[in-house]
């Protein structure tokens, strides 16, 4: 029996430029159940298999659920507050009610499956999935891992060093603590991927 203190696994993936195979190849090494595409539209340009529904065809036909959930957690977002100048904002995202819906929707299918959160960049730190996504639920979630291209594992917490690495503010630093220099971090990649609305 569950309690509110109990916390899941969960785990991310981009899709990348894979094959449907290597994909849900992929998803099996984890013992993947349930896909939740996060994408704000769930197409892609250059690999149409991966658009809504070939995907979810294909992913029901390997016995893994399929469940599109943009608009709640997506990082383009209809909700106007969301945005200063053109550009979403992740934190006006996180404090969205639709937000925390999908967020719930996500803890409670996370009881019963074990699920990937699916967008389609190949590093989870070029994705909203983790710079937005995973960075509001750690707390709540355990352990978070992302699935790289390779196959391989990142723990939630080795994705956020290497966060710190890419921005050179891996060191200690006398005047910032660790959680404050997490926060420079996550903002300055914020304000490289976040979506830009086009200028009219």
């Amino acid at each position: 029996m569950t309690n509110s203190t109990d916390k899941f696994p969960i785990f991310t993936i981009g899709h990348s430029n894979h094959s449907s195979d290597k994909f849900v190849g992929l998803l099996k090494d984890y013992e993947i159940s349930a896909v939740v595409d996060v994408r704000s539209s769930p197409y892609s340009q250059f690999c149409p298999h991966f658009n809504q529904d070939p995907l979810r065809k294909f992913l029901n036909e390997k016995d893994i659920h399929y469940v599109f959930m943009g608009e709640e957690l997506g990082a383009r977002r209809s909700e106007k507050t969301c945005y200063i100048d053109g550009k979403v904002q992740y934190d006006k995202i996180a404090e969205q009610p639709l937000f925390h819906r999908g967020i719930e929707r996500m803890k409670e299918g996370a009881k019963r499956m074990k699920i990937a959160m699916m967008c389609s960049e190949k590093d989870p730190l070029t994705c909203h999935r983790t710079i937005l996504i995973a960075r509001v639920i750690k707390g709540e979630f355990s352990p978070i891992n992302h699935i790289l291209e390779d196959g391989s594992l990142e723990n939630h917490n080795d994705a956020e060093s290497r966060l710190l690495k890419e921005h050179k503010l891996e060191n200690a630093d006398l005047f910032m603590s660790n959680e404050q220099r997490l926060m420079k971090v996550y903002a300055d990649r914020e304000r490289i991927i976040a979506y830009q609305e086009d200028a009219v």
